[in-house]
Protein backbone atom coordinates (compact mmCIF):
# COMPACT_ATOMS: atom_id res chain seq x y z
CA UNK A 1 0.00 0.00 0.00
CA UNK A 2 1.55 3.25 -1.48
CA UNK A 3 0.69 6.10 1.48
CA UNK A 4 -0.23 9.69 0.19
CA UNK A 5 0.04 13.08 1.76
CA UNK A 6 -1.90 15.63 -0.39
CA UNK A 7 -0.21 19.23 -0.12
CA UNK A 8 -2.22 22.07 -1.91
CA UNK A 9 -3.92 25.56 -0.28
CA UNK A 10 -6.47 24.95 -2.64
CA UNK A 11 -9.33 22.62 -1.13
CA UNK A 12 -11.04 21.81 -3.97
CA UNK A 13 -8.11 21.16 -5.57
CA UNK A 14 -7.28 18.24 -2.57
CA UNK A 15 -10.60 17.05 -2.77
CA UNK A 16 -10.53 15.39 -6.10
CA UNK A 17 -7.29 14.38 -6.14
CA UNK A 18 -8.56 12.01 -2.86
CA UNK A 19 -11.76 11.37 -4.98
CA UNK A 20 -10.59 9.52 -8.03
CA UNK A 21 -7.27 8.31 -5.81
CA UNK A 22 -10.14 6.17 -3.66
CA UNK A 23 -10.63 4.00 -6.67
CA UNK A 24 -7.15 3.29 -7.26
CA UNK A 25 -5.96 -0.09 -5.79
CA UNK A 26 -3.19 -0.10 -3.76
CA UNK A 27 -3.16 3.71 -3.02
CA UNK A 28 -4.40 5.05 0.61
CA UNK A 29 -4.75 9.14 1.25
CA UNK A 30 -3.82 9.06 4.61
CA UNK A 31 -3.59 13.03 5.35
CA UNK A 32 -3.85 16.82 3.93
CA UNK A 33 -2.41 20.18 4.71
CA UNK A 34 -2.63 23.13 3.07
CA UNK A 35 0.97 24.63 3.05
CA UNK A 36 4.46 22.89 3.62
CA UNK A 37 4.70 23.81 7.48
CA UNK A 38 1.32 22.09 8.09
CA UNK A 39 2.74 18.89 6.02
CA UNK A 40 5.46 19.16 8.72
CA UNK A 41 4.39 18.89 11.79
CA UNK A 42 2.22 16.32 11.14
CA UNK A 43 4.61 13.54 9.50
CA UNK A 44 5.65 12.61 12.29
CA UNK A 45 2.18 11.05 13.47
CA UNK A 46 1.22 10.32 10.09
CA UNK A 47 3.63 8.36 7.97
CA UNK A 48 3.36 8.79 4.42
CA UNK A 49 5.56 7.14 1.46
CA UNK A 50 4.73 9.87 -1.11
CA UNK A 51 4.08 13.74 -1.02
CA UNK A 52 2.01 15.65 -3.89
CA UNK A 53 3.24 18.47 -3.09
CA UNK A 54 2.20 22.08 -4.45
CA UNK A 55 4.77 24.74 -5.31
CA UNK A 56 2.99 28.08 -4.77
CA UNK A 57 1.61 28.44 -1.27
CA UNK A 58 1.70 30.34 1.39
CA UNK A 59 3.53 30.13 4.83
CA UNK A 60 6.40 27.55 3.53
CA UNK A 61 6.39 27.12 -0.51
CA UNK A 62 7.22 23.91 -2.50
CA UNK A 63 10.61 24.45 -3.07
CA UNK A 64 11.46 25.55 0.85
CA UNK A 65 9.17 22.10 2.14
CA UNK A 66 11.25 19.80 -0.57
CA UNK A 67 14.13 20.91 1.06
CA UNK A 68 12.91 20.41 4.16
CA UNK A 69 11.59 16.95 3.46
CA UNK A 70 15.29 15.48 2.24
CA UNK A 71 16.81 17.18 5.16
CA UNK A 72 14.54 15.92 7.71
CA UNK A 73 12.58 13.10 5.99
CA UNK A 74 14.53 11.77 3.65
CA UNK A 75 12.48 8.59 3.10
CA UNK A 76 9.65 9.97 2.12
CA UNK A 77 9.69 10.41 -1.94
CA UNK A 78 8.40 13.58 -3.07
CA UNK A 79 5.76 14.26 -6.40
CA UNK A 80 5.80 18.04 -7.44
CA UNK A 81 1.95 19.13 -8.40
CA UNK A 82 1.83 22.45 -10.33
CA UNK A 83 0.53 24.66 -12.90
CA UNK A 84 3.89 25.75 -13.76
CA UNK A 85 5.46 24.33 -16.76
CA UNK A 86 8.34 26.46 -16.88
CA UNK A 87 11.89 23.93 -17.12
CA UNK A 88 13.46 26.75 -15.34
CA UNK A 89 11.06 25.48 -12.05
CA UNK A 90 11.47 21.78 -12.75
CA UNK A 91 15.56 22.03 -12.08
CA UNK A 92 15.24 23.75 -9.03
CA UNK A 93 12.37 21.34 -7.53
CA UNK A 94 15.13 17.95 -8.48
CA UNK A 95 17.58 19.80 -7.19
CA UNK A 96 16.14 20.55 -4.12
CA UNK A 97 15.45 17.03 -3.85
CA UNK A 98 12.13 15.95 -5.45
CA UNK A 99 11.35 12.98 -7.33
CA UNK A 100 8.86 13.63 -9.78
CA UNK A 101 7.31 16.60 -11.41
CA UNK A 102 3.19 16.71 -12.82
CA UNK A 103 1.03 19.09 -14.07
CA UNK A 104 -2.63 19.59 -12.40
CA UNK A 105 -3.40 19.35 -16.07
CA UNK A 106 -2.33 16.06 -16.62
CA UNK A 107 -4.79 13.34 -16.98
CA UNK A 108 -5.27 11.09 -13.78
CA UNK A 109 -3.90 8.07 -15.45
CA UNK A 110 -0.52 9.92 -15.26
CA UNK A 111 -0.53 10.91 -12.00
CA UNK A 112 -1.38 7.57 -10.83
CA UNK A 113 1.67 6.29 -12.81
CA UNK A 114 3.85 9.18 -11.35
CA UNK A 115 2.92 8.36 -7.69
CA UNK A 116 3.88 4.42 -8.42
CA UNK A 117 6.59 5.03 -9.96
CA UNK A 118 7.93 7.91 -7.81
CA UNK A 119 6.88 5.19 -4.63
CA UNK A 120 9.45 2.58 -6.53
CA UNK A 121 11.53 4.91 -5.70
CA UNK A 122 12.46 6.43 -9.87
CA UNK A 123 12.32 9.79 -11.31
CA UNK A 124 9.21 11.21 -13.20
CA UNK A 125 8.59 13.68 -15.23
CA UNK A 126 5.37 13.97 -17.26
CA UNK A 127 4.83 13.74 -20.68
CA UNK A 128 3.78 16.92 -21.72
CA UNK A 129 7.02 18.55 -19.93
CA UNK A 130 8.97 15.68 -21.19
CA UNK A 131 8.20 16.57 -25.11
CA UNK A 132 8.23 20.39 -23.94
CA UNK A 133 12.36 19.58 -23.09
CA UNK A 134 12.84 17.38 -26.14
CA UNK A 135 11.62 19.96 -28.55
CA UNK A 136 13.68 22.76 -26.82
CA UNK A 137 16.92 20.73 -26.98
CA UNK A 138 16.00 19.57 -30.37
CA UNK A 139 15.72 23.26 -31.44
CA UNK A 140 19.18 24.15 -29.84
CA UNK A 141 20.83 21.05 -31.28
CA UNK A 142 19.79 22.15 -34.21
CA UNK A 143 21.43 25.69 -34.08
CA UNK A 144 24.85 24.42 -33.06
CA UNK A 145 25.17 21.55 -35.45
CA UNK A 146 26.94 22.07 -38.83
CA UNK A 147 24.99 21.97 -42.00
CA UNK A 148 24.96 18.45 -43.38
CA UNK A 149 27.09 17.67 -46.24
CA UNK A 150 26.09 18.11 -49.54
CA UNK A 151 25.02 14.86 -51.31
CA UNK A 152 27.04 14.09 -54.06
CA UNK A 153 25.59 14.18 -57.09
CA UNK A 154 24.29 11.21 -59.00
CA UNK A 155 26.63 10.01 -61.77
CA UNK A 156 25.70 7.12 -63.32
CA UNK A 157 27.29 7.50 -66.85
CA UNK A 158 30.97 8.36 -65.19
CA UNK A 159 31.34 11.77 -67.18
CA UNK A 160 33.79 13.78 -66.10
CA UNK A 161 33.86 17.20 -64.69
CA UNK A 162 34.84 18.98 -67.84
CA UNK A 163 32.00 16.79 -69.27
CA UNK A 164 29.64 17.83 -66.77
CA UNK A 165 29.61 21.31 -67.13
CA UNK A 166 29.49 20.71 -71.32
CA UNK A 167 26.27 18.94 -70.38
CA UNK A 168 24.92 21.81 -68.32
CA UNK A 169 25.72 24.21 -71.40
CA UNK A 170 24.16 22.02 -74.11
CA UNK A 171 21.01 21.89 -71.90
CA UNK A 172 21.02 25.70 -72.14
CA UNK A 173 20.65 25.64 -75.43
CA UNK A 174 24.33 26.90 -76.64
CA UNK A 175 25.71 25.89 -79.47
CA UNK A 176 29.40 24.18 -79.76
CA UNK A 177 30.81 27.84 -80.58
CA UNK A 178 29.09 29.36 -77.89
CA UNK A 179 30.56 26.72 -74.88
CA UNK A 180 33.96 27.01 -76.94
CA UNK A 181 33.80 30.42 -76.02
CA UNK A 182 32.84 30.29 -72.60
CA UNK A 183 34.96 27.18 -71.58
CA UNK A 184 38.11 29.12 -72.96
CA UNK A 185 38.96 26.38 -75.30
CA UNK A 186 38.34 25.48 -79.36
CA UNK A 187 35.28 24.18 -80.50
CA UNK A 188 36.19 20.77 -81.53
CA UNK A 189 37.47 19.89 -77.70
CA UNK A 190 33.72 20.87 -77.59
CA UNK A 191 32.74 19.23 -80.46
CA UNK A 192 34.54 15.96 -79.21
CA UNK A 193 33.15 15.88 -75.44
CA UNK A 194 29.88 16.30 -76.92
CA UNK A 195 30.74 12.94 -78.44
CA UNK A 196 31.89 11.01 -75.48
CA UNK A 197 28.54 12.56 -74.03
CA UNK A 198 26.11 10.97 -76.94
CA UNK A 199 28.17 8.04 -76.68
CA UNK A 200 27.92 7.18 -73.02
CA UNK A 201 24.73 7.48 -72.56
CA UNK A 202 23.98 5.93 -76.50
CA UNK A 203 22.33 9.08 -76.97
CA UNK A 204 20.43 9.43 -80.57
CA UNK A 205 21.10 13.10 -80.56
CA UNK A 206 21.17 16.27 -77.55
CA UNK A 207 17.81 16.23 -76.71
CA UNK A 208 17.75 12.43 -76.18
CA UNK A 209 20.76 13.21 -74.14
CA UNK A 210 19.02 16.07 -71.77
CA UNK A 211 16.15 14.19 -71.18
CA UNK A 212 18.47 11.07 -69.95
CA UNK A 213 20.52 13.45 -67.68
CA UNK A 214 17.41 14.79 -66.34
CA UNK A 215 16.17 11.98 -65.65
CA UNK A 216 19.28 10.51 -63.50
CA UNK A 217 19.46 14.12 -61.42
CA UNK A 218 22.19 15.39 -63.56
CA UNK A 219 20.70 18.32 -64.91
CA UNK A 220 17.25 20.08 -63.07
Amino acid sequence: MIRLFLVDDHPVVREGIRAFLAQEPGLLVVGEARHGQALLEQLPTTPADVVLLDINMPVLGGLATTRRLRAEFPAVKVLMLSMLNHERYVGQLFEAGALGYILKNDEPAEMVLAIRTVAAGRPYLCSELGLQLLHRTQAQTQQLAPPPPELPVPNPYNFSPRELEVLELLAAGLTNADIATRLHTSKRTIETHRQHLLDKTQARNVAVLVRLAVAQGLLS
